[in-house]
């Protein structure tokens, strides 16, 4: 089973990062969809910039929004040639490797870029 050790490798990404992810890539859906929905108001300083870049930065935000998700689509194939590099070879992690850092982009790709497999299971 100790040979099997480095090709199953998965840490959960920190609670804290994502709901800061989700919540901030939900605020984000919200101010380019339905902004009209958002209650600025009762957000405090954040409310007030978002609701100034609604106004009058629409088009950046909605271009912004989706550039965001590119990123993560980026991140999330590159954490599949990572899994490869490292020797990650089951599917199943592999998997949630891949829907993690789609999701939850760096937060998840910094944990298996700082994964050092020991040099007799590392691929090549």
């Amino acid at each position: 089973m100790a040979s099997l050790a480095g090709t199953s490798y998965f840490r959960r990404a920190s609670v804290i990062w994502m709901a800061v992810i989700a919540l901030s890539m939900g605020f984000f859906a919200l101010t380019v969809f339905v902004p009209e929905q958002v209650p600025y108001d009762k957000l405090g300083p954040i409310g007030s910039f978002a609701e100034y870049m609604v106004k009058n930065h629409h088009t950046v935000m909605y271009y912004g929004f989706w550039w965001a998700w590119t990123i993560h689509v980026i991140e999330a194939l590159y954490s599949m040639r990572l899994c490869s590099s490292k020797g990650i070879t089951d599917s199943g992690v592999k998997l949630k490797w891949l829907i993690q850092t789609f999701l939850f982009g760096i937060a998840s790709l910094s944990l298996l870029i700082a994964y050092k497999p020991s040099p007799a299971k590392k691929r090549r």
